[in-house]
């Protein structure tokens, strides 16, 4: 951006190195030795008016919002595979108003404020986010500092394309794959030929059928493709004849009185230490982002102007008339139509990786973003699956020109490993009350994996070990008990996790039946309950794992290993 003297790189689309440990494009910038900035945590938020919000009522909001997520979080696990069918927002919002402790209007509107942060992370509305897995990438967060890179990140895009024969003005419409090779047919009829094509175009693109592909993809792709969610973030980026604003933040809030326009400039990045000049970048999310689309340029800026004139001409701060001022359009973009992906309701962690299989024996592959179940939505989940897809593309061409054939391996089958954990929890290694536990590795290593199952809504069951025993009844009803009332109890769900062998152990100790273990299990040892699409790749390996050494188990002494039963179903009266 230039303007008056001055000139500003500014970051119109992916923005932030999220975490700098094991992050890939941290270590490209540090290999080509460029800086990176540390985004600092200090957020003062602003009032619709432009006056300050009290930073102990903001903290006391934030506070309130995380422990409804937190909360959400063990009802989820309660719930097990029904939470598919609802949206995080319809459980944050049930939560909020049975609390009854966000009330007054500016409460409600900083509420309000971090939904669309929220919304802003995800690209999507909370109405549309996955309740079950809209947070199903969180354990495989990049730890450390969140960055800019000074001068913007198209300097990595510069460095990672040099020497590389790329041809522009080529719109892709049809990709034709099979035994032969692939076909890329572009606009005016030219067609690229090469033994096997890799296509990244946005998730937007797919599911707008802007490529034909003969043969038609399979339908299971067809399928995520329509599933997962492409949802939208907007920017406004303004560059200034000079920085008005504090230099010692980098980041600072707004809020508004109407819900659906919470995601309207609520969020105000300052690149004035990082892009070479006075920029100041506003943030459209959540539903504001779709009427942003068609909002003209001069009244965005304008509702940008007045919002930062609310806050800073009562300090006796004059606000300068932008010297250029840039509107994005992703939703409208037709390379792009939309942002980044998220898990939308109905939809899970297996649709991004079914969006990464390739097609056509090993001819067309698949990368970007949306094709990463660990690390969407990230610049560097992006760069990942490039890395991943080279390396599966010169699989496929060794083998090819070797003559052999390449072996998937079992464990990236989601679907034959669920059968496959049907059939293990047929004869389950430990069980107690309503959770059984299968065990893989040695039994002599205490930190050998474990996958843990619990059954709700069928008949309870006592411990051995309990005797007959009253169970202990508390003052705060447990997920069973309030589960009772929301579901029909004939009903039979199954939720899992990945344990250690030793916490499974240790669980099967803890006295005061399935609620003590379930508030065991999910506050002391911070477990999260997924139904059997949240377990992820790790735990399919996993459940492979355990049915091999129990193959081998079965030719090398004939019956089945011994299981360790500490309990027997009992039946008990309906309530």
């Amino acid at each position: 951006m230039e303007g008056g003297g001055h000139s500003a790189a500014a970051d119109l689309g992916g923005s932030v190195l999220t975490g700098t440990f094991g992050n890939p494009l941290g270590v490209v910038a540090k290999q080509l030795g460029l800086p990176m900035h540390k985004i600092r945590d200090k957020c003062p938020l602003y009032r619709p008016d432009g006056s300050p919000v009290d930073p102990e009522v903001d903290k006391e909001v934030e506070g309130t919002y995380n422990k409804f997520l937190d909360n959400a979080s063990h009802l989820r696990a309660a719930m097990g595979d029904v939470a598919m069918d609802i949206s995080l927002g319809a459980a944050l919002e049930t939560l909020r108003q049975s609390d009854g402790g966000i009330s007054s209007e500016e409460e409600i509107n900083l509420f309000n404020w971090h939904i669309a942060n929220l919304e802003y992370a995800n690209a999507g509305l909370s109405s549309r986010l996955s309740f079950a897995f809209w947070d199903q990438d969180d354990p495989y967060d990049m730890g450390g500092d969140h960055c800019f890179l000074p001068g913007g990140n198209g300097r990595l895009v510069q460095a990672l394309a040099e020497n590389v024969p790329i041809v522009y003005e080529r719109t892709v419409h049809t990709i034709r794959y099979g035994g032969d090779g692939v076909q890329v047919v572009v606009n005016g009829g030219q067609v690229y030929e090469g033994d096997m094509a890799l296509c990244t175009v946005p998730l937007g693109v797919l599911k707008n059928g802007g490529i034909k592909f003969v043969p038609e993809l399979p339908q299971r792709k067809l399928d995520s493709i329509k599933k997962l969610g492409f949802g939208l973030l907007n920017k406004v980026a303004m560059l200034f004849p000079h920085v008005f604003w504090s230099t010692d933040l980098d980041t600072f809030g707004h809020l508004t009185e109407n819900p659906s326009r919470r995601g309207e400039f609520f969020l105000f990045y300052s690149y004035a230490t990082v892009a070479g000049g006075p920029l100041l970048m506003a943030l459209v999310a959540g539903e504001a982002a779709h009427n942003f689309e068609t909002t003209p340029p001069t009244d965005a800026v304008s509702s940008v102007l007045q919002i930062l004139r609310g806050i800073y001409e009562p300090q006796g701060v004059e606000v300068p008339d932008p010297l250029q001022s840039v509107c994005t359009r992703w939703g409208t973009d037709s390379f792009s139509l939309g942002s980044y992906s998220h898990v939308a309701v109905g939809a899970s962690g297996d649709d991004y990786d079914i969006l990464a299989e390739s097609v056509g024996d090993g001819r067309l592959f698949f990368a970007g973003e949306a094709t990463t179940r660990r690390y969407p939505a990230t610049m560097h989940g992006a760069f990942i699956t490039g890395v991943r897809e080279a390396a599966n593309i010169n699989i496929h061409a060794t083998a090819r020109a070797t003559k052999t054939k390449v072996v998937k391996s079992p464990s990236t089958n989601a679907q034959a490993c669920a059968t496959l954990l049907v059939d293990l929890f047929r004869q389950p290694d430990l069980e107690f009350g309503s959770f059984s536990v299968i065990f893989g590795g040695k039994a002599s290593d205490p930190k050998s994996p474990a996958i843990l199952k619990v059954e709700l809504g069928g008949p309870q069951k006592k411990s051995a070990t309990e005797g007959g025993k009253k169970e202990q009844h508390h003052s705060n009803k447990s997920l069973f008990q309030q589960l009772q009332s929301h579901f029909n109890q004939q009903q039979q769900l199954y939720v899992y996790t990945l344990l250690l062998r030793q916490q499974a152990m240790e669980l099967r100790e803890v006295r005061g039946g399935d609620e003590m273990r379930l508030h065991y299990l999910c506050e002391t040892l911070g477990v999260k309950l997924v139904g059997r699409k949240g377990l992820g790749p790790g735990a399919d390996a996993v459940i492979a794992s355990i049915k091999a050494d129990r193959n081998n188990s079965r030719t090398k002494s004939g019956p089945s290993k011994l299981r360790v039963r500490v309990s027997k179903p009992q039946p008990s009266a309906k309530s």
